[in-house]
């Protein structure tokens, strides 16, 4: 197989070769070559015919959005990973560059103290996401069986796996009465599927929606800020102590588990810096968890695109307790990890392209209250 061909953009030496080092120890990843700047990245991209380009977001002379841009004109499906600093500065680029386009983002690491912890960081996160988003990514041979526990020593090793059927599981019966809250779970590609998903929920949804976007600290509050300004429902990163209200949504804050529970009669958010689970934290599983635990079956979970099984665990929490799951579908995802995992365990309802899903969304609810209502009416 071909290595995969990668062009490194940046303006600062000391990452170029930071970049380099990571991605030419792995056997699967060739850099065919690195830039200064953007004018010089555009002029290289036809010479090295890159598989893949990582672009710094600040750089002189043509930034790395105004880079993303002019790219985009000529190579509209190229895979561009963003390379930006933890700041607020960059997390609103990062944001931005998304939004023309860019198919994901890794941040520059930060007070490590050492090149190698760097290094390896860097490593963990971005050639995964370089493997994926040139369809190169490694899964295990089978999938997971929900609720089953693999030992690592026992993994088979992993392979390039075939297109896996979905699998018909045998799940709980749904639980009587209305749906009481929505819980979404999202990952690479989950900006803009954000961005086109929410806008189309109404302002009187009748029910409060959590919601796990894996991204660093900064982002998340800027991601809430941008979707409540162009959505009819309120959006706001999540705090502890916040009561959940019908028509109001809650993100989780980067770096933090955000979690769900019960003060009296009240539902209410609680955060907590617990070990990442699935590599992850917030965890789309972690939240999912104690939805289920306060919710049980009146909880609609939805999985939207997302590299990695963060949700696998947590749907099947769902569909156990009786609940209800919608995934986004394969050829709207930008990568089919989360919800493709969720699909071929049997565990959604319903397998949906992103543009059906808020719809979805919104029946799913609608019917349950209207089926609650009517058969409170007729136990009268």
């Amino acid at each position: 197989m071909t290595k995969i061909r990668v062009l490194i953009v940046d303006d600062a030496v000391v990452i170029r070769r930071l970049l380099t080092d990571c991605l030419t120890g792995d056997p699967d990843i060739e850099v065919v070559g690195a830039a200064a700047n953007g004018r010089i990245a555009l002029a290289k991209i036809p010479q090295v015919n890159p598989d893949l380009v990582t672009l710094d977001v600040e750089m002189p002379e043509l930034n790395g959005l105004e880079t993303l841009v002019e790219l985009r004109k000529t190579h509209p499906k190229l895979p561009v990973i963003m390379f930006s600093t933890l700041t607020e500065r960059g997390a609103a680029a990062t944001l931005d560059a998304l939004a023309a386009g860019a198919s994901d983002y890794v941040t520059k690491p930060s007070n490590t103290g050492s090149m190698n912890i760097a290094m390896q960081r860097v490593r963990d996160e971005l050639v995964p996401k370089i493997k994926q988003l040139t369809g190169r990514a490694l899964v295990a041979d089978s999938l997971p069986v929900p609720g089953q526990r693999t030992s690592p020593a026992a993994a088979a090793p992993p392979r390039v796996a075939p297109v896996v059927p979905l699998q018909r599981r045998v799940t709980a019966p749904r639980s009587e009465g209305p749906l009481d809250v929505v819980a979404i779970g999202v990952s690479t590609g989950g900006p803009n599927a954000l961005a086109d998903l929410m806008p189309h929920l109404p302002a009187d949804l009748p029910v409060p929606i959590v919601m796990v976007q894996h991204m660093p600290p900064l982002f998340t509050r800027l991601l809430a800020e941008r979707l409540d300004g162009r959505c009819p429902l309120r959006i706001r990163e999540g705090a502890a102590g916040t009561e959940l209200h019908a028509g109001e949504v809650y993100i989780a804050p980067g770096g933090r588990h955000m979690i769900v529970r019960r003060d009296g009669t009240r539902v209410v958010l609680a955060l907590n810096d617990d070990p990442p689970e699935n590599s992850c934290r917030p965890a789309v599983d972690v939240l999912f968890r104690s939805v289920v635990a306060v919710y049980g079956g009146h909880t609609l979970g939805v999985i939207l695109t997302g590299m990695g099984q963060d949700g696998l665990r947590g749907c099947e929490y769902v569909r156990d307790a009786g609940g209800q799951v919608v995934a986004q579908d394969e050829a709207t995802s930008v990568v089919w990890g989360m919800p493709g995992f969720v699909a071929r365990a049997g565990l959604a309802d319903r397998v949906l392209p992103l543009q059906a899903i808020a719809g979805e969304i919104v029946n799913r609810v609608r019917h349950g209250r209207a089926a609650g209502t009517a058969a409170f009416r007729q136990a009268r």
